[in-house]
């Protein structure tokens, strides 16, 4: 699940973990005080696994024409 930043004038700024398809906060957990969702600079993506390549997003492209003109 993703982590939201919200920032309370009284609290400062705080994170909350939530589903996607939740509803943003509109007051402070805390103290009750309505809060502003903040846009994050870092998105925290992680890859894994033993590699990313080029052709892993292409379906087909300049090189398969060149190799069927060479054929």
């Amino acid at each position: 699940m993703p982590v939201y930043e919200y920032k309370c004038p009284k609290c400062g700024i705080f994170e909350v973990t939530r589903k996607i398809t939740d509803e943003p906060l509109k007051t402070c957990p805390e103290c009750g005080e309505p809060v502003k969702k903040l846009i994050s600079q870092n998105i925290g993506i992680i890859f894994k696994g033993p590699g990313f390549y080029v052709t892993d997003n292409r379906s087909g492209g300049s090189n398969d024409k060149e190799k069927a003109a060479d054929s």
